[in-house]
């Protein structure tokens, strides 16, 4: 049987709970512009009904305030999350593509490598017309230089951007790693709240947005899990294990405890790539692990950087360990050396090659530094292998790695500046030996009657002198059937030409009447038969030939990829970035805070309290007239 103050204690427990709801409607209307703020809602139940012994059963005890929760989905979380590192990702190969594709630009605004390449054969259309004459061919030099000048600026455009990239990386790999810290702190704070029975909403706000903006820079995978009593394993504690992975499942984050991502320079010595800055970074566990950044599961900010930076359109060197023997180092040592057998078309021309002169190679489950490599092709056995010989003389090797694969670098399917920089140098190695070949052919005369020397060659990156690319081996026999041969990346050869060290010899430049216009079985000075020849390489693909085009097409063809790339990153972040503004209003929707909505539950909980006010005066009057006046 309730008592007869049963009813002041109903008016009371409502009064509380509206008082909740008005204070909670006020934090909502405080937090209305809080980033990744969630609209909290009080949560209430009715009272246990007491029972009364009379006809009408139960009497309803009120309303208990059960708590003060936030308005959240996962399933909302989850997709912004993944589509957040998608628009990560496709934002920062659009923001370098952008800048890729105007480095290559050729309008009227920029002069670029039609005009260049044009003028330089309308300077030979002139000079064919005036092969005696040493203004012409100054004019021809001049237009020669400024195609190796406009490389020579693109391959340093490329490696800036490729610096740039590797300090962004850096960058976010910091962010990264303060983003961590940061959730294993809100972890240990939300514990030490919801031990007590409490939720601790606001804390758990900042975590979801902080793990907002960490899945622009790399995926993201979450789980929470319940802490149970160590000596009574099924009474729950309220306490959590937050856990935050990354990079297809990698942690970085377990309830207090985080791991950071550790970023380490490679010396010159471990290049990748012949075009390669200086120090790029690799990236480890604070614990000594590996961290693949080539992970196929890897996305975001990191993974568009990896990509822009690595890009070698899987373009790389791999192959199969086939002999270990002995050589000698840079240093006069004797030491191990590897041969590898490849078989990708790639590998078997070294013009197409950017295989760095010295760097590290993985020898199967070892990592060792060569000091130089020699790229053989054995016509017999119509085999193509590269032997590299060990920088360290302590460099222990067994038989057992023979048969097992050796790789230098990555495979990374993107086409980012490697990519880049390799199809320059390829063009500029393929089209140097072929005119090369004309203007030194056997028989060319310069205009002291001599025999002419090449004209496109490699500057000495170590020093001031030039590599004539004179070291060619003979490749095929005088019936045009493939010979042996050997080539030695420290060899005169046209391995040393990249867009970087493209250069025309410096003795022809400064005096003109050294570059050969004809040969020796030419009638007089009137028929410039060289000069010919080389204008014929302009379009004649049987005499150069770049991915199916001739000579002057090798910009049509560097601008399909970059375009359709650049197209790509740009369809892909407008889709994303759509994509992700539906997602955030549909959550939104739920967890947002609306002036509308909180207006009209203020109004409502304002209401319910003046209700619940007025019951307990009505209840303080009849407890009045019951005690004071009739004397209960």
């Amino acid at each position: 049987m309730p008592s007869q103050f049963f009813g002041l204690n109903i008016a009371y427990s409502g009064l509380l709970s509206s008082n909740a709801a008005l204070n909670t409607t006020a934090n909502n209307i405080a937090n209305e512009e809080t980033k990744g703020y969630s609209k909290q809602v009080v949560t209430t139940q009715a009272s246990d009904a007491l029972r009364t012994f009379a006809k009408y059963g139960c009497a309803g005890a009120g309303v208990d305030t059960l708590a003060v929760e936030r308005l959240r989905n996962q399933y909302y979380d989850v997709r912004f999350w993944n589509n957040n590192s998608n628009l990560g990702e496709f934002k920062t190969k659009d923001d370098y593509m952008k800048m890729v594709e105007a480095f290559f630009k050729d309008d009227d605004e920029v002069v670029g490598f039609n005009t260049i390449f044009g003028d330089m054969y309308d300077a030979l259309e002139d000079l064919s017309k005036n092969g005696g004459d040493a203004t012409y061919k100054q004019a021809f030099l001049q237009n020669a230089t400024s195609l190796t000048d406009y490389f020579n600026s693109m391959y340093a455009s490329l490696q800036k951007a490729q610096k740039d990239l590797n300090a962004e990386m850096k960058v976010t790999l910091d962010q990264i790693n303060s983003y961590a810290s940061q959730i294993a702190s809100l972890n240990k704070q939300i514990n030490v709240i919801e031990l007590t029975g409490t939720n601790a909403n606001e804390l758990r706000d900042q975590r979801g947005y902080l793990l907002d903006k960490l899945s622009e820079l790399v995926d993201v995978e979450t789980e929470e899990l319940p802490v149970y009593d160590a000596n009574n394993p099924e009474r729950d504690t309220g306490a959590t294990k937050f856990i935050v992975k990354i990079a297809g499942g990698q942690s970085l984050v377990s309830g207090m405890n985080y791991h950071t991502l550790e970023y380490v320079a490679r010396a010159n010595t471990e290049k990748r790539n012949q075009t390669d800055i200086d120090g790029l970074y690799d990236v480890t566990w604070d614990n000594g692990n590996r961290f693949d950044l080539h992970n196929a599961s890897l996305r975001g900010t990191l993974k568009g950087i990896i990509d822009m930076r690595d890009g070698n359109n899987n373009e790389y060197f791999h192959g199969t360990i086939s002999s270990i023997g002995q050589g000698t180092n840079n240093e006069g040592k004797t030491v191990q050396t590897v041969t590898v057998d490849v078989t990708a078309e790639y590998l078997k021309d070294l013009n197409k090659s950017n295989l760095a002169e010295h760097g590290k190679i993985r020898l199967f489950d070892q990592e060792v530094c060569y000091d130089n490599f020699t790229f053989s092709y054995d016509a017999a056995a119509d085999k193509y292998s590269y032997t590299f010989v060990m920088s360290d003389p302590n460099t222990a090797l067994t038989s057992t790695k023979i048969g097992k694969d050796a790789s230098v670098g990555v495979g990374n399917g993107y086409q980012g500046i490697p990519y880049y920089m390799q199809q320059m140098s390829e063009w500029l190695r393929s089209y140097s030996e072929a005119f090369n070949k004309i203007v030194a052919q056997d028989g060319s005369v310069d205009g002291y009657g001599d025999q002419a020397k090449n004209l496109f060659v490699a500057n000495d990156q170590t020093g001031d002198g030039q590599y004539d690319c004179t070291g060619m081996p003979v490749k095929f026999d005088a019936a045009g059937n493939a010979v042996s041969y050997s080539i030695n990346s420290k060899d005169n050869t046209y391995y040393r030409i990249t867009a970087g060290t493209a250069a025309i010899d410096r003795a022809i430049n400064r005096d003109a009447a050294l570059l050969g216009t004809h040969t020796v079985a030419t009638a007089g000075q009137d028929k410039y038969d060289v000069v010919d020849q080389m204008i014929d390489l302009h379009t004649n693909k049987d005499r150069m030939s770049f991915r199916g085009c001739s000579a002057e097409e090798f910009l049509q063809c560097i601008l399909s990829d970059i375009t359709l790339n650049t197209g790509a990153a740009r369809t892909f972040h407008e889709k994303y970035d759509d994509l992700g503004n539906t997602i955030d209003n549909l959550r939104l929707s739920v967890s947002g805070v609306d002036k509308d909505e909180e207006g009209v539950d203020l109004v409502k909980f304002q209401n319910a309290y003046t209700l619940a006010s007025k019951m307990i005066n009505c209840f303080t009057e009849i407890y009045d007239r019951l005690i004071l006046q009739t004397g209960v």
